[in-house]
């Protein structure tokens, strides 16, 4: 009987991939400015310093370099680290414990690491262009144009250049996000305090951003320099870290800052699309009262 079973709104596999290719619209200058910011080896410029340089020399519209190639990582990494987060978490019966859904998380980051790294590297590389000359300029004209000349310039493996890195990184990222965000959004639940909604959501979110900050920011660095790097600049993925500890510990953690500015709003951005998506557009699922 309808009366003795308990209705829940679920994502859909592709929710996630739709939700943080609309948050990255909105992030995508923090982004940019983060990926500026661990690339350089010297220089004490201020995000706020580097921000003011570009609008001024190049205008606005350059913070939104590489925006295709950012909405094409989202679409491929983001689709395949929720997809299969969301499949397989909802084909467990019942009450799924954190560490199952950690376990979860890292094997989904794993796979959408690897499968996005192509568009990892060519919006690395587009929103890099801005800060180098003229003549340096790799200038892809969009996404796909920089995956073919990528291909067609330096060979199908440059197209995997870092993925090792970014794989490392995903899975991090993706336990970060992912598993604490309704590992918090639960115990959130719990109390008297937290209903399903807008401020819990945010709440998560914002707790998820900060630890998957943390935990993927030394990856994020060495993934960016190998992607950013010319062919033949580093023999290995220990060089790229050698090269990186001459600046000290905090070497691995440069751009922290904007790196969280750029990821907070980004978790709580998705998120917060994610669970209007589940609400307006999921599919209930039916469970028996015990």
């Amino acid at each position: 009987m309808a009366d003795n079973k308990k209705q829940i709104m679920q994502a859909r596999w592709y929710f996630g991939g739709l939700a943080s290719a609309g948050a990255a619209c909105f992030t995508h200058p923090l982004d940019l400015l983060k990926v500026m910011l661990q690339t350089q080896q010297e220089g004490k410029l201020s995000v706020v310093q580097l921000t003011i340089n570009i609008v001024k020399k190049q205008g606005v519209r350059s913070l939104y370099n590489g925006l295709s190639a950012s909405f094409l990582r989202q679409m491929t990494y983001s689709t395949t680290r929720f997809g299969i987060y969301e499949v397989a978490k909802q084909s467990i019966q019942g009450d799924t414990s954190f560490l199952t859904k950690v376990g979860i998380a890292g094997m989904a980051g794993a796979a959408g690491g690897f499968i996005g790294t192509p568009a990892d590297m060519v919006n690395v590389r587009m929103q890099n262009d801005i800060k180098l000359p003229q003549e340096k300029r790799r200038n892809y004209k969009h996404a796909v144009d920089g995956l073919w000349r990528v291909y067609k310039e330096e060979g199908v493996v440059r197209l995997w250049s870092g993925a090792s890195t970014a794989t490392s990184r995903a899975v991090f990222m993706t336990i970060g996000q992912l598993s604490f965000y309704d590992q918090v959004k639960k115990l959130l639940l719990e109390t008297p305090y937290f209903e399903d909604n807008i401020m819990t959501h945010f709440v998560s979110s914002l707790t998820a951003g900060a630890i998957a900050t943390t935990l993927t920011q030394p990856l994020d660095v060495l993934k960016t320099r190998a992607m950013n790097a010319k062919p033949g600049e580093f023999k290995s993925q220990w060089e790229i870290i050698t090269y990186t500890a001459k600046l000290g510990p905090l070497g691995f953690f440069k751009g922290y800052v904007p790196a969280f500015v750029r990821l907070a709003p980004h978790t709580i951005l998705t998120f917060m699309f994610l669970e209007q998506l589940r609400i307006n557009f999921g599919f209930v699922k039916e469970y028996e009262n015990l």
